[in-house]
């Protein structure tokens, strides 16, 4: 352990939750925590430390910057996963504050010495690749269903599985009603972390599972749309942000009122939803090819519907798309951009169109470019 003992010398320090638990699994560790025994606020702050916990004791340490917590408990009083009355003190022992979290794998630390502290066999389910709750107090909060779900996203591919007792307390959040107190915002933001892991559909199969999928996001959870979402998901274009893309695949074969309700139900960014929109446009377009073959109109009014006259930089990734399933496609469709980009509106101005006139002959040139490529290729 590098924690520096000099402001600390005098308090029961340990390093705890994901850093113990990922340098046992051999995981990257990117953050580590750590708890306080034993003090006070006022001692904390005495020797530099900077407050930085709204509901709860959370300090800053002045040299390393890291958190610290104090020790503390955790009582239910209310809906949600805010809806707890935090009590720190000096009086609060570390099994207790280890005891208020959600995994055992979560709950373990180390000492100063790197001397693990184990209560709830943590190590042991870390061995036996278990998701496991602490204690029945799981219930109390539904923001466990999304963690635990996230987590399983995380170590799936390590052989993780989630425990029986433990998938039936996620259930019974989901039954009682309470993952409905969850606010959209939080929910999005684990299901952004979850589709930044390595196993991102391990998320949704575990809230579909417990029925958390069917409150919060619906349209995934009917019919075939899960499985779609899949099979498309694992597939992704080279280059771009890797989780925005694996959203916007999983979404890509929803009808766009069901996408539409799903992003506003959860809050979701603009740019994540306008990719979202470009790739179910740039999916049609291409079933369409395969329905029907392709045509110079085609490729114009899908240029259209992802804004590519104003937005150049949206056909290159949703290229590289295309590339993927159909690569003859995304040839053809390079090339005809290339071509429609040719024609500049100071061209016909200069031939003297004007007004309602220039946008219909920009759109002629345009298209005549564009059908040039495609009856190249043949497609």
């Amino acid at each position: 352990m590098n924690e520096p003992r000099d402001v600390l010398e005098s308090f029961a320090v340990y390093r705890v939750g994901g850093a113990v638990r990922d340098a046992r699994l051999g995981w990257p560790v990117t953050d580590e925590d750590w708890v306080v025994v034993g003090a006070t606020p006022e001692e904390l702050t005495e020797r530099g430390f900077m407050p930085v916990g709204r509901d709860f004791p959370v300090f800053l340490h002045p040299v390393t910057h890291e958190e610290y917590a104090l020790a503390r408990t955790e009582r239910k009083q209310g809906h949600g996963y805010t809806g707890f009355v935090v009590h720190a003190s000096p009086e609060v022992t570390l099994e207790e504050d280890l005891a208020r979290r959600d995994l055992t794998i979560n709950a373990m630390a180390e000492d100063r010495d790197g001397r693990l502290v184990d209560p709830f066999q943590g190590a042991q389910d870390l061995d036996a690749r278990v998701l496991r709750h602490v204690s029945e107090a799981f219930v109390e909060d539904p923001l466990r269903v999304l963690r635990t779900a996230r987590f399983w996203a995380r170590y799936r591919d390590l052989g993780f599985v989630i425990a029986d007792d433990t998938k039936r307390l996620m259930r019974r959040l989901c039954d009682s009603g309470e993952i409905g107190h969850l606010v959209a915002e939080r929910v999005w933001q684990e299901t952004v972390k979850a589709l930044a892991e390595p196993r991102p559909i391990a998320y949704f199969r575990a809230l579909q599972e417990c029925g958390a999928l069917a409150v919060w996001m619906p349209e995934l959870n009917a019919d075939a749309a899960l499985d779609l979402g899949e099979k498309a998901m694992a597939r992704l274009p080279a280059g771009g942000e890797p989780a925005q893309w694996r959203w916007a695949r999983l979404l890509e074969a929803l009808e766009d009122e069901a996408r539409d309700a799903l992003c506003e139900r959860l809050r979701v960014p603009n740019a994540w939803r306008d990719l979202a929109r470009q790739v179910a446009r740039t999916r049609a377009f291409r079933q369409k090819h395969d329905d029907a073959g392709l045509e110079g109109a085609d490729v114009l009014a899908w240029f259209d519907a992802i804004d590519a006259w104003r937005r150049s930089e949206r056909v290159e990734p949703l290229q590289r798309y295309l590339a993927l399933e159909a690569p003859a496609l995304a040839e053809c469709i390079s090339k005809a951009w290339q071509a429609a980009i040719e024609v500049e509106p100071r061209a016909l101005l200069e031939e003297g169109y004007r007004g309602k006139a220039l946008g219909e002959a920009l759109a002629q040139r345009r298209l005549a470019s564009i059908e040039d490529v495609v009856r190249l290729y043949k497609l």
